[in-house]
């Protein structure tokens, strides 16, 4: 089956899931499912570990809400200075960063995105603790009413997919490819007259700015803006759903976000159930043992799906057709 006849299949399933499934909830899904691609596209492609991606995620969605619910721009607008201000922000993160490799990026990146995240906890605009509480969806182009969570999901859905049609779009453009050489042999690359640091730079950017996308759609969607998506706890989420999914791959990231963000959300009604059906109450506290039980699938994706889930089943297609 050819990759195009599987996104059109996945396009066609995303047009119908609002009337099979909860609106907010799917969008919610696309959010992360964005988030992820943003960061794998910094791991996965340029070999960078991000730690800090939660600054882009959360500074956008403030600045989005700041600009929807205080200064009542519109909502295109409103998105747009969430984007901008990831990206500004993912330039002086990376232009401090970019100069090391290896475990001190990772660091430099995480104490960035601590400074943010103490600065959004005492800056006014962000109501500290409180969060920023009822951002407007305002209306699209100043005709579509986006209080409607139909016509919201359509417009999520379709920015979420000009997205990842960026992501592969750069995966396959020329400065993709020099990613990937810089990731595979930086000296190499380096002995090839690149300009590694530029490359690096741009990469992390356009990473940021697709965070940042990410989480101003959010903050639209869900109509608030809290300290949680810009806590180190969101990064090491993203992290948890580009392994889980498949590192280095286009729908691994998508799949694991999904897997990550469903079982968050449904865990408790699973642990309901099963308390119900077998009367172990220890199954009803599985709601709150969240952190415990995604911090399993890590382990056990990283000894039993090193490459993730997509990843794995791709080496193992490709073997079988070898």
């Amino acid at each position: 089956m050819s990759k195009k006849i599987v996104y059109a299949l996945v396009l066609l399933a995303a047009l119908v899931a609002p009337f099979v499934g909860y609106p907010v909830f799917l969008m919610k899904l696309l959010c992360f499912g964005l988030f992820a691609c943003a960061f794998n596209l910094l791991i996965g492609y340029a070999g960078l570990l991000s730690f800090g991606h939660a600054a882009f995620f959360g500074g956008a969605g403030y600045v989005a809400g700041y600009a929807l619910a205080t200064l009542g721009l519109p909502f295109e607008l409103g998105i747009l200075l969430g984007v901008l201000a990831a990206a500004l922000l993912g330039l002086v993160m990376g232009a401090l960063a970019i100069r090391r490799q290896g475990i001190y990026f990772a660091m430099i990146t995480l104490a960035l995105a601590q400074m943010v995240y103490f600065s959004a906890l005492r800056a006014p605009f962000t109501h500290g603790e409180d969060g920023l509480q009822g951002i407007p969806r305002g209306r699209l182009l100043g005709s579509f009413d986006l209080g409607s969570d139909l016509t919201l999901y359509y417009v999520v859905l379709a920015i979420t997919a000009a997205g990842f049609a960026l992501i592969v779009r750069t995966i396959h453009s020329p400065f993709g490819q020099v990613l990937r050489a810089i990731k595979e042999n930086e000296p190499r690359a380096i002995s090839l007259g690149y300009d590694v640091d530029r490359y690096k730079l741009l990469a992390f950017v356009l990473s940021a700015a697709l965070a940042g996308l990410a989480g101003a759609l959010k903050a639209v969607v869900l109509g608030f803006e809290t300290l949680t998506d810009v806590h180190w706890t969101m990064s090491g989420l993203v992290i948890l759903m580009t392994l889980v999914g498949g590192m280095g791959t286009l729908a691994g990231p998508i799949l694991g976000a999904f897997l990550v963000v469903a079982l968050e959300n449904k865990l408790g009604d699973l642990g309901n159930f099963l308390a119900g059906a077998t009367h172990v109450e220890w199954f009803a506290s599985l709601g709150e043992s969240v952190g415990i039980v995604t911090g399993l699938i890590f382990v056990a994706s990283v000894l039993l799906f090193r490459r993730g889930i997509v990843g794995e089943l791709a080496h193992a297609y490709s073997r079988r057709r070898a």
